[in-house]
């Protein structure tokens, strides 16, 4: 396999791509729960979860590497399934709740829980630098959530947080079973379970939603599942802490878009807290320099980057 290239244009072009796309997902989400109270979280994960089914089952389905069975049969997989489907959960609520750039900031520190729980499930160890960067990440986060006197620290905040804790769980459980089990599978198991736990708490609002509403929840789960794609071939050719550094991009494009169409803003405070946190997640993703470095493997666990070798975080 050719090694990674950090220059290489077609790479960091589809890399910019994924941010733009997931950020657009981010964004459109954030303006149909605006416009269209019924199309909240839980309908975004729905959608997001039946299309996300469809593009596996057209991607790695009839025997290229979709397991039908092991989605439940498998422990492992069904409790990836399970927390990832949670985490996307939580993550869609609090873009409605908190707003898009919020929500992307909380989602955004998964890699360092990840790295936490690795050490702790995976024995791997931690260096000093990561965990010096850590609590600098912590730190960085009680000024962005308490940054704000009009808004507070809330129970949203903490769901946000707990979507980050277990999207760091997912990175370690796909860790598990990327040696036993095909991409399709893994990812296929988000959306299975994003369906069933979805369906219970908005299947019976489907029917009542105008057809423009339909028409904007594929779109958006389209775009993501897009996003998804384009960024694991982004990865083919870069190497992870490039491929990091970039998609720490997504909470300032979010949080442009978000000014420009919902009015959303930072005090100075809460800027300074993002910046410290976001930071030291993609100090703590990026890691110590390898040669060569680690290729992320298909599909990542939500709309984020994957660190399939955690810790180097």
């Amino acid at each position: 396999m050719k090694p990674p290239d950090p220059n290489d244009p077609r790479g960091l072009a589809l890399m910019l791509l994924s941010v733009f796309l997931f950020a657009t997902n981010t964004l459109l989400l954030r303006g149909l729960s605006l416009h269209l109270p019924a199309a909240d979280g839980w309908m975004g994960a729905l959608y997001r979860g039946t299309v996300g089914m469809l593009m596996v089952a057209a991607l790695y389905g009839f025997g290229r590497g979709l397991s039908v069975k092991a989605l439940v049969g498998s422990k492992l997989v069904a409790l990836r399934g399970i927390v990832g489907a949670l985490s996307i959960a939580a993550f869609y609520l609090t873009i409605t709740e908190l707003g898009a750039s919020r929500a992307v900031v909380l989602n955004l520190t998964y890699p360092i829980f990840a790295t936490l729980i690795a050490a702790w499930w995976l024995k791997e160890g931690v260096s000093r630098q990561a965990l010096l960067w850590m609590l600098a990440g912590f730190v960085g986060l009680l000024l962005f959530v308490g940054g704000d006197a009009t808004h507070g620290i809330t129970a949203w905040d903490g769901i946000g947080l707990a979507g980050a804790v277990g999207a760091g769980i997912v990175v370690v459980l796909i860790r598990k079973l990327r040696a036993t089990e095909h991409a399709g599978t893994i990812y296929g198991s988000q959306c299975f379970y994003s369906i069933l736990l979805a369906l219970p708490m908005r299947g019976a609002e489907v029917t009542k939603l105008p057809m423009h509403g339909h028409l904007w929840l594929v779109g958006a789960a389209l775009v993501v599942g897009v996003s998804q794609l384009v960024m694991t071939n982004a990865y083919r050719t870069l190497p992870v802490s490039r491929g990091s550094s970039i998609q720490m991009l997504l909470p300032l494009v979010t949080a442009v878009g978000a000014f420009f169409f919902f009015g959303e803003r930072f005090t100075g405070l809460e800027l300074a807290g993002a910046a410290l946190t976001l930071f030291a997640t993609w100090r703590v993703a990026a890691g110590p320099k390898r040669r060569p470095e680690a290729v992320i493997p298909p599909l990542n666990p939500s709309n984020t980057v994957q660190f399939p070798d955690l810790p180097k975080p």
